[in-house]
């Protein structure tokens, strides 16, 4: 069945289904219609018990009477299979996500369903078993489960559809609002980074101090009810609740335009009242982006454009972080805004648009001859330093072109702009720095690191290509470690940069690092087989040189680390003696590659007849020894082969004439122990 075939034919079935339940007889069909517009048009899921109280209100009396409330089993029997129950969370459920797609596309199925539903909470919270409750309490308690969904929604659903009844219905939990458990529900679902604060001594026989019904109304946007609390009495406009909020600072918090337009009509209305947190209402606009109370504000001659809110950012900070770009040139209009105005944490416009790499608001700011653009955060970045460490190119173009730049500022790292774009492989920003005048290609950081060498390190072939093609750079450059960008390469296994390097002239092929190690060492350290091969390319280069910390060779190094590959390229060579051992403990190559249990370099080296396994170490181990203390097994058997143990050491250097002398050795030696056998038998005959 085809995708429209089956939509239809789920629509038959809800019509059908819907059909059904407005047959049933009694207040079945009422209880499963009213259910059915409840969970599809409630604000969050419903748990079961909130929506049989939502379904057991009555318009009109005064308290909530039990019997009206329906079971949860009837009211899924009313549905008839339309709803079902979530076990894990027990909200109400519909019972497939198409049928909210099929009473979306059919609105006549609940008429006013959200005028219904407001007025249905204004009566809950009316109800007088609820306004008995102790303000104080939170959580509600179970007796009366709506009481937190009507306290924060009702607002909501009188929002989505005007209502007359529900307006003086609203007015009579605001005007004792302090006094009113709602009171507490609302302002913690709409301020929670509070709610640790609700320890300290912040009642005065009721809920919030100071969040009155005014700052309810504010909160939730409602206009109308606004305008008729502020004609039934008279109100402090600019009154503070706990947090230091006004109610002209809620609706510019929470975005309401109709209600920012009403209050500014006030006489005595303070529009640059901060909060505790140093939060005024325009700083809250710009942050949350809300453009058009924005633009009501700024109209006002008496509103302060620089105030700083929290940490000291002002709403033109908060409105580049935020990427609120209309805000922010609504903002710059202003002749008294102060462009260049940073935050404690050193966050100025410009920095923060970059660090948000919002480019609009860049150039926005750019455009302004007073803006520095060189201006530094708190860890010394300028914004070109944080673009080209972010790899905006856009932004390095737009910061390059205004005058007065400085592509060579370091930050509290002591890296430049060119240093982040090489170390974070950003070509098209290197080849921005790149073509400036002024620009110094080899500004080291405090451990001695070019850009050439953090691109090495970064294996950026391009980058290093680029950097290469410049007359002023210098490959040799070291850092504090002794690494030029060869030995970083080498290290790296980067073979195609090594060959980049290698076509420059004057390179230092046998450098050496604070442990002697050089770039051919690195690679045969590394198994880079690779860059082994390029090196070994050379005539100048020095293969048998060891390191001054361990006093190992390349064939060392390979040969323990099981680089066979390496071993046999090293092997081929008539300048290496396979039996040198090294100065520290005595040890050979087959020793190294015994000792890690590396049996195919172990065989690789017994194939030659002039490795000798029977070597003994500066401790008197030899490489069988070595083997058995590590437990190789594969290694074991291959030095206790008969052919290993009849190896001679013959030194594959040593001149011919020297075999007849070794010869005659070995066979005085053989004389002496065949004598020492029999020597004690002697004694032993003479003593008797």
């Amino acid at each position: 069945m085809n995708s429209m075939a089956k939509g239809n034919h789920l629509e038959a079935t809800y019509a059908t289904s819907l059909a059904r339940i407005k047959a049933q007889k009694g207040g079945r069909s009422r209880l499963g219609m009213e259910a059915l517009m409840w969970v599809s048009n409630s604000e969050r899921p419903l748990h079961t018990s909130e929506l049989c109280h939502a379904l057991g209100v009555k318009i009109g009396p005064p308290d909530l009477n039990a019997e009206n409330i329906p079971a949860v089993k009837t009211l899924l029997a009313s549905s008839l299979g339309l709803i079902t129950v979530e076990a894990s969370s027990s909200t109400a459920q519909l019972v497939h996500f198409s049928l909210q797609e099929y009473i979306c596309n059919n609105p006549g199925l609940f008429q006013s369903a959200h005028s219904m539903m407001a007025e249905v909470c204004l009566t809950y919270l009316n109800f007088k078993c609820v306004r008995e409750l102790s303000p104080t309490l939170d959580p509600a308690p179970s007796m009366v489960p709506l009481v937190g969904y009507a306290s924060i929604y009702w607002g909501k659903h009188m929002g989505r559809e005007k209502t007359r009844a529900a307006s003086p219905l609203a007015l009579q939990p605001l005007t004792e609002f302090e006094q009113h458990i709602s009171s507490k529900l609302l302002f913690l679902h709409y301020d929670e980074e509070h709610r640790r604060w609700w320890e300290l001594p912040f009642y005065v026989g009721g809920g919030p101090m100071g969040f009155t019904g005014l700052h309810g109304a504010a909160s939730l946007g409602m206009v109308e009810i606004v305008a008729a609390l502020l004609g039934m009495k008279e109100w402090d406009i600019n009154a503070a609740d706990i947090t230091g909020r006004t109610a002209f600072a809620w609706a510019a918090r929470r975005g309401h335009e109709g209600v920012i337009k009403l209050l500014l009509e006030q006489e005595n209305v303070n529009p640059n009242t901060a909060d505790l947190g140093g939060w005024t209402p325009l700083a809250w606009a710009a942050e949350r982006g809300h453009e058009e109370i924005v633009k009501l504000l700024l109209e006002r001659e008496d509103i302060n454009p620089n105030t700083a809110a929290p940490l000291g950012r002002t709403p033109l900070v908060w409105a580049a972080l935020g990427g609120h770009e209309g805000i922010v040139k609504l903002l710059l209009e202003r002749e008294d805004i102060d462009p260049n105005a940073a935050s404690r944490l050193g966050q100025a416009p410009l920095v923060s648009a970059v660090e948000g790499r919002h480019e609009g608001i860049v150039k926005s700011l750019l455009e302004r001859e007073d803006i520095d653009p060189n201006i530094e955060n708190q860890h010394g970045k300028t914004p070109l330093v944080s673009a080209a460490m972010d790899g905006h190119e856009g932004i390095v173009k737009l910061l390059l072109e205004r005058e007065g730049i400085n592509p060579n500022t370091t930050d509290q790292f002591g890296l430049t702009p060119l240093t982040w774009a090489a170390k974070g492989g950003h070509e098209g920003i290197v080849k921005l720095l790149l073509g400036l005048e002024n620009i110094n290609p080899n500004t080291a950081d405090p451990l001695g690191r070019t850009p050439l060498e953090w691109a090495v390190g970064g294996g950026h072939e391009e980058i290093v290509n680029l950097l290469l093609k410049r007359e002023d750079i210098n490959p040799n450059t070291a850092d504090q470690l002794g690494h030029t960008p060869l030995v970083s390469a080498a290290m790296g296994g980067h073979e195609g940069i090594v060959k980049l390097l290698l076509e420059r002239e004057h390179i230092n092929l046998n450098t050496e690092d604070q442990f002697g190690r050089t770039p051919f060492l690195w690679a045969a350290i590394g198994g880079r087989e690779g860059i082994v091969k390029l090196l070994l390319g050379r005539e100048d280069i020095s293969i048998k040189t060891a390191d001054t910390k361990y006093g190992l060779t390349p064939l060392m190094w390979a040969a323990g680390n099981g680089h066979e590959g390496i071993v046999k390229l090293l092997l081929k060579r008539e300048d290496i003696n396979p039996n040198t051992a090294e100065t520290e403990c005595g040890r050979t190559p087959l020793m190294w590659a015994a000792i890690n249990g590396r049996h195919e370099v172990v065989k690789l080296l017994l194939e030659l007849d002039v490795v000798c396994p029977d070597t003994s170490d500066f401790s008197g181990k030899t490489a069988l020894e070595l083997a058995m203390s590590g437990g190789h097994t594969a290694v074991i058997e291959l030095l206790s082969s008969p052919k290993a143990s009849l190896d001679l050491p013959i030194d594959i250097h040593e001149p011919r004439e020297h075999l007849f002398i070794s010869s005659l050795i070995f066979f005085f030696c053989f004389l002496a122990a065949i004598s020492s056998l029999f020597l004690p038998i002697s004694l032993l005959s003479y003593l008797r």
